[in-house]
């Protein structure tokens, strides 16, 4: 059967992102207008968004990274995204640059506390950790961080719209306002060749990604990166939505003969200044964090 026809909407020059910024944002802070935000008080005050935080030191900023890193572990187990074994997250040391930190291989995303986490080598050697590590994970996340020294953060996950989606092998149409936060910025890597164990197959995903923040393997699942784990996390949580969306809209479809509409391209463009910078990602998760710090009490950071 041949693809129905889609509708592509006519931009909108009401809605273009300078009329937005001069009329709401235009007294706003740059890192305000980056988050979309108004904090401008009655006696004068600018009041800011939550932003990635300045640190003293490195140490510091490592433990930052491993309590964020343990938070979208628990995160993720939460929305299902965990299956057994597989699925992995790592964030870059910022310490050893060339090393990632990582889960145990055997340990429920659930039960994952900062002490848990395991740092490698570029070389896949254990560095800090007393258990193994998925030894995909490696394969994938090595080469990721090398190829892409503006990456400090990557998920991938084997989410049940993810991978249902990735069957198709092709990229997600522009429809949604949230599904433009992957406007130009995923590919497909269009090749199942079973467990990735080998790194020249990290390296073609790595290809793939480009400078984009998503690519979907095919017949396999998603993988999302991001310059903060809670970029790349919220990424990840987004995406696997937008497939789900995707997968409702395309069988909507096709039984009811309407045709979708999709939104154009220079609104899309615009669009993704507002929804899809690494900024809005990472203050996109914080709500998230919250939220598992209130759960848990705060477990996952010991």
């Amino acid at each position: 059967m041949a693809p129905m026809a889609v509708e592509v909407t006519e931009p909108s020059k009401a809605h273009s992102i300078d009329t937005f910024r001069s009329s709401t944002l235009s007294k706003e802070s740059d890192e305000n207008q980056k988050g979309g935000a108004v904090g401008r008080t009655k006696d004068g005050r600018q009041l800011k968004i939550r932003s990635y935080p300045k640190f003293e030191s490195l140490e510091e900023e490592r433990l930052y990274r491993k309590q964020h890193l343990a938070a979208a572990y628990r995160i993720f187990a939460d929305r299902g995204f965990d299956e057994g074994v597989a699925g992995h997250i790592s964030v870059r040391d910022p310490i050893l640059t060339d090393h990632f930190w990582l889960n145990p291989l055997s340990m429920h995303f659930s039960q994952i506390c900062v002490s848990d986490l395991i740092l490698v080598d570029e070389d896949g050697n254990i560095v800090i950790g007393d258990q193994p590590i998925n030894g995909a994970a490696f394969a994938i996340h090595s080469e990721i961080h090398k190829a892409r020294p503006d990456v400090h953060a990557a998920c991938h996950a084997h989410s049940v719209y993810g991978k249902a989606f990735s069957a198709f092998g092709r990229e997600l149409d522009m429809m949604t306002q949230d599904s433009l936060r992957f406007y130009k910025s995923h590919a497909v890597y269009p090749q199942f060749g079973g467990v990735v164990f080998d790194r020249e197959e990290g390296q073609r995903i790595a290809e793939h990604l480009g400078d984009g923040k998503a690519v979907i393997l095919q017949n396999h699942g998603l993988l999302t990166v991001g310059n903060t784990i809670d970029a790349a996390a919220f990424w990840f949580i987004s995406l696997d939505k937008t497939c789900h969306a995707q997968l409702l809209v395309d069988a909507a479809e096709q039984g009811s003969g309407h045709k979708k509409t999709l939104i154009p391209d220079e609104e899309a463009k615009y669009s993704y200044q507002q929804v899809g910078t690494q900024e809005k990602g990472f203050l996109a998760f914080q709500p998230y964090y919250d939220e598992c710090l209130a759960k848990t009490n705060g477990s996952f950071l010991k």
